[in-house]
């Protein structure tokens, strides 16, 4: 006679949790288990998780804890767990996230299907032509502030379902563990890196935030991703207050809003007079503020909108850095194309949503380390930093499409002329 198992869990969503895994690959937990590990015995491998998640005996791994460097100097943690754990939390994910769903706000973006941060974007420029006022919500150490218990009386307003309550308490409980071995024990916080930390840290936020907000400020329209979020008031007065009362909600949800990163802003535009001390924000990426455009009829006007910021600016230098194109002189430009395209058109793709002219000046640079490129692989051209240009002007009005940002416009001079891009943007 077979034992029945204590929890019913269809093996079918087990290896659908799989695939969603492999798809977003990943480095492996603790264990060192790699992907490609797992997948060698991968029948067995999800049989064996089935059957313990089914029993009760399941038990997760401790969380591999890495710190990924910040603009500012700083670090944000990030928890790693194990192949395996990633597929069983991807499971409840699964089982969870289609009965929350519906729950969540219209104004919530983050980590849900069918939205995005560019319509989290899109809603914000439209608010601030509307809006004179925006209050800029920072959360201290959001993801390593949840309160345990709080959240798990959120989780328990949509499910009853014992192995999936066991589960979420095991995963919030596990400890971390350094890169020395050293174990962290811990009591609040979610995981950064986990499949399961998206879905829960946005519910925590949908009751402390977004209905609180919905019954006591319901005149008041926001955006929010994830942790990070902005509120649009008629006044000065009216931010000042909700700045305050949002302070109190948060502490009483044993959160902490960073009185240092938290401002209020004017949406200063052609229409806006006075001055204010903060004129801009940043929001997902982009920097909010006044800028000369451009409309549809060629009349120009200054806009409150938005463009890449200076700190995603300088992430993408950083990276053009890590490329190291001097060294790669076995290289041919077609390599170097192939190499860094996807890159490159993923850029375009997020910061050229809006006010694309922004990112001229970062393919400009790009564009001068090419040539650099050239003149470490051509002996003729060492020297010769004007004519190492004009030959890589030449391939690029050659072959327009060769790099992504040459498709732009965003080209090398040829004949020592400098490429005038527009720099106003047409919105």
């Amino acid at each position: 006679m077979v034992k029945a198992k204590s929890y019913e869990i269809s093996k079918h969503l087990v290896w659908a949790a799989y695939l969603r895994v492999k798809e977003n690959n990943g480095s492996g937990g603790v264990d060192g288990v790699e992907l490609g590990d797992y997948e060698k015995d991968v029948k067995n491998n999800l049989y064996r998780l089935w059957n313990r998640m089914s029993s009760g005996s399941y038990f997760p791994k401790a969380v591999r804890l890495v710190e990924i460097p910040k603009g500012n100097g700083g670090v944000r943690p990030l928890g790693i767990p194990a192949i395996e754990d990633r597929i069983a939390q991807q499971v409840v994910v699964m089982m969870l996230e289609p009965s929350m769903e519906p729950h969540f706000h219209p104004d919530s973006y983050g980590y849900r299907p069918g939205r995005s941060a560019h319509q989290a974007l899109e809603a914000a420029r439209k608010r601030c032509w509307r809006y004179d006022w925006v209050l800029d919500l920072d959360i201290s150490k959001y993801f390593d502030t949840i309160d345990h218990e709080l959240l798990m009386q959120a989780v328990k307003r949509h499910t009853e379902c014992n192995w999936i309550l066991l589960y979420i308490d095991r995963w919030l409980k596990v400890p971390y563990q350094l890169k020395d071995g050293t174990i962290v024990e811990r009591n609040r916080g979610i995981a950064q890196g986990s499949n399961i930390g998206p879905l829960l840290s946005n519910l925590f936020l949908h009751y402390v935030f977004d209905e609180w907000m919905r019954r006591k400020h319901a005149t008041i329209p926001f955006e929010r991703y994830v942790d990070d979020a902005i509120c649009h008031c008629g006044t000065e007065q009216e931010a000042k207050v909700l700045k305050e009362e949002i302070k109190l909600r948060f502490a009483e949800c044993r959160l902490e809003l960073s009185e240092e990163k938290t401002k209020i802003v004017y949406c200063k535009d052609e229409d806006r007079r006075g001055n204010y001390p903060e004129e801009k924000f940043d929001f997902l990426g982009y920097c909010f503020r006044a800028r000369r455009s451009k409309n549809r009829w060629g009349k120009y006007f200054i806009n409150f909108s938005p463009a890449i910021s200076n700190k995603s600016k300088a992430k993408i230098t950083r990276t053009m850095r890590g490329w190291n194109l001097r060294s790669k002189v076995d290289k041919t430009i077609e390599d170097l194309a192939r190499m860094f395209n996807k890159i490159i058109q993923g850029w375009i793709n997020y910061y050229g949503k809006f006010y694309k002219s922004g990112m001229y000046p970062l393919f400009q640079h790009l564009n001068r380390k090419l040539v650099f490129w050239v003149r470490s692989k051509f002996k003729r051209f060492k020297n010769h930093g004007q004519r190492a240009e004009r030959w890589l002007g030449r391939i690029a009005k050659q072959q327009p499409n060769l790099f992504a940002h040459w498709k732009l416009g965003v080209r090398p001079a040829i004949a020592g002329n400098e490429n005038k891009q527009q720099a106003i943007g047409t919105e």
